[in-house]
């Protein structure tokens, strides 16, 4: 048994020096398969949910190499890296869809903290109970994938002291989010907030990790996972997804697995120790200094990380897809897209140049694996 998998990317758009420019409404009235976001700075796609993860790369890039060829009959715009609006723009909000009434509520209650790009990684479970189990497991260490994915470190032209800025700064919504013991009770506690008002509709639930399905909170069918960055490697995605999915694998068939059997803390105290983790790894990435939700043990999140991938390896590689779960060991090494990028300001180059040379490599990656991988599927 292997997962169905699919991807929510947002993406912003510019110039190659790597200046955002709004283009989404010229973009989803060109092109079909892309949606707008409330600010018209960044774009949408959504991967088709496929088994296969030859698929999913080319999923991945197929989109992109079609915007891509827009934005240069357009003008001399590109995509650009990153989950925040790294070089400016931050004081703004520039509007997609001036008549939408939900675009209202979010320009005027969370202004420019949500112009960000991210990637949401959609997994189905199609039993509610067990989906519910497992979001609260991935809850638990959605911190782990935040750390694995920091893209924005800087906001405005300035580092920030986050790797994630975005996720530092993202009013996550509402403002308390339990762990749901049963699918019954995130049904009556969603429909508490829209009652309430806290949620304006069952799509304003902003937190790390929700449930999802086509008839909110009724019936649902997949785990999504709202914390990562915008990973632009689609390699790196894709292994970031394979630890993911090998760990609901292996919840799946290990009920004991669950953080209200297994932890000596209590639901209300993991969720603020959670909460006190995701703030880590919006911080210091892999290198933040986390705790443990079994037992509250001090571990740093590459370490915890590399736990994980000894514990769900044999699980991949038994389900035949080991393989896009190794260049992990490379994102431990080398370091997220915050930290390489970081890297680079420390010894002296500017914001600027540090985006200007990523939108280049970016692109440069994308027409490697296209020719390597997806020449054909793409053809």
């Amino acid at each position: 048994m292997v997962l169905l998998k699919g991807f929510e990317i947002e993406m912003y758009t510019g110039t190659p020096q790597g200046e955002i420019v709004g283009l989404s409404d010229k973009i989803v009235a060109a092109l079909g398969g892309f949606m707008r976001e409330p600010d018209s700075r960044n774009v949408e796609y959504i991967t088709q949910p496929s088994h296969n993860y030859d698929n999913l790369l080319c999923a991945l890039l197929r989109p992109r190499r079609e915007l891509r060829n827009y934005l240069n009959r357009l003008g001399d715009y590109t995509l650009i890296p990153g989950s925040t609006l790294s070089l400016g723009g931050g004081d703004r909000f520039l509007r997609s869809d001036p008549a939408n009434p939900y675009h209202d509520y979010i320009e005027n209650t969370y202004g420019t903290k949500v112009v960000t790009a991210s990637v949401h990684i959609n997994i189905g479970i199609s039993d509610p109970e067990v989906l519910m189990r497992a979001c609260r497991v991935i809850r638990m260490e959605a911190p782990l994938f935040l750390a694995l994915s920091a893209s924005s470190p800087f906001l405005d032209g300035k580092a920030t002291g986050y790797h994630s800025t975005r996720w530092g700064v993202f009013p996550q919504t509402p403002s308390h989010v339990p762990l749901f013991a049963s699918h019954a009770d995130h049904i009556q506690w969603v429909e508490d907030q829209l009652v309430a008002g806290t949620m304006q509709n069952v799509r304003h639930l902003w937190a790390s990790v929700r449930p999802n399905g086509d008839r909110r909170p009724y019936d649902l069918n997949r785990l999504e996972l709202r914390i990562c960055d915008l990973v632009t490697d689609p390699i790196a995605l894709l292994a970031i997804t394979a630890l993911l999915e090998a760990r609901l694998l292996q919840v799946i068939e290990n009920p004991s697995i669950d953080p209200l059997t297994q932890s000596t803390f209590s639901a209300e105290e993991l969720v603020t120790l959670t909460a006190e983790n995701e703030a880590a790894a919006a911080a210091d990435s892999l290198d933040a200094q986390l705790r443990h939700w079994q037992d509250g043990r001090n571990i740093l999140a590459r370490d915890w990380i590399s736990e994980m991938y000894q514990d769900v390896w044999a699980i991949a590689k038994q389900r035949g897809f080991s393989c896009f779960l190794s260049p992990l060991h490379k994102i431990l090494r080398e370091g997220n897209e915050a930290q390489q990028w970081l890297q680079l300001h420390a010894v002296g180059f500017d914001s600027q140049r540090v985006i200007t040379q990523a939108i280049i490599a970016t692109q440069e990656r994308e027409i490697e694996l296209e020719d390597k991988l997806c020449s054909s599927l793409l053809a």
